[in-house]
């Protein structure tokens, strides 16, 4: 009798982590809000009609909320008296960006279906559609999230990648939150859009051998050895702004950007991987989409655990 209490102890959290990801659902709110996905599209088509780099960092804020305890919206809260929160971050600082569109679309969708929608379904669903605005493949959203009360400037800066970490520093991370190395690598493709600031390469520039001598030549024209920290350049120079498979050309030539790029094709385990996705489009869009729902599913608060903020910056 022991020992089944004893599996019990050990398997019970197990059991209640994976039921509350199955309890997200694509027609979560097929009744409730069912205009919903057709406001958060008509907004993101918008917002990157309007600034391209937009779909980036609409993606980027899903995945830097999602590994920062679970998928919930915290990296959208705004510091209190009670807590600081994850924008001031090492990682996030002047650099996370998007907040006003998920504003706005918050309040459309608040005026449809009041205190319905979570602000960490719009995330998930914004990125989606980010991806697809700019070329990119499309996955079902799950959803059914609800939002966080709170939010940990400590566990962003202890979990969140940065772009100057090793290869077996991501593989680290991501196996942290149960994604395969083949699953991370599927990810940072996500940087075949968006732009890096010059502080975050600068080193890699300057002091790295394992770099194409015309593109750094080309890149440091606009990132110099001191100043102009915020100068940006597309992580992917081929196609900055088309969600596609350039980026992983670009390793096999030595055009990473971040240091964190170039370490998937460094003579390491990962490369055999990017070889696949650089020769097979269709492959890396398969695997990035299923990648993005597996990410999307990290530790949701459901049921009646969190709230639904009526302001994503503020708990209720």
């Amino acid at each position: 009798m022991a020992n089944i209490s004893l599996i019990l102890l050990i398997i019970f959290p197990f059991l209640l982590k994976l039921s509350s990801a199955q309890s997200l659902s694509a027609n979560f709110y097929s009744s409730s809000c069912p205009n919903v996905l057709s406001i958060i599209k008509t907004a993101v088509n918008s917002a990157v009609s309007s600034e391209a780099r937009m779909g980036a960092s609409l993606l980027r804020l899903h995945f830097h909320d999602c590994f920062v305890n679970g998928c919930d919206a915290s990296v959208l809260l705004d510091d209190t008296s009670n807590f600081t929160g994850e924008k001031t971050a090492g990682p996030n600082s002047g650099s996370i960006r998007g907040f006003d569109v998920i504003d706005t679309i918050k309040t459309q969708v608040e005026s449809s279906c009041a205190g319905i929608v979570s602000c960490a379904d719009i995330l998930a669903v914004a990125a989606r559609d980010s991806v697809v605005k700019l070329g990119g493949p499309s996955w079902t959203v799950l959803l059914g999230r609800r939002d966080s009360t709170t939010a940990s400037l400590s566990a962003a800066n202890s979990n969140l990648p940065g772009p100057t970490s090793s290869l077996s520093a991501l593989i680290s991370s991501f196996s942290n939150k149960g994604l395969t190395a083949r699953e991370m690598v599927a990810l940072s493709g996500s940087h075949t859009i968006g732009q890096a600031r010059c502080t975050t390469f600068r080193t890699r520039l300057y002091n790295e051998a394992n770099i194409n001598a015309s593109f750094a030549t080309t890149v440091k024209a606009n990132c110099p050895q001191s100043g102009g920290d915020n100068n940006l350049s597309p992580l992917d120079i081929t196609s900055p702004t088309s969600f596609d498979n350039a980026y992983y050309k670009n390793l096999q030539i030595q055009k990473g950007l971040l240091h964190s790029d170039q370490v998937l094709f460094n003579g390491g385990s990962t490369d055999s991987i990017v070889n696949t996705y650089s020769s097979n489009s269709a492959t890396f869009s398969t695997d990035f989409a299923n990648a993005m729902v597996k990410m999307g599913n990290l530790s949701p608060l459901t049921g009646t655990n969190g709230q639904i903020r009526k302001n994503c910056r503020k708990t209720n």
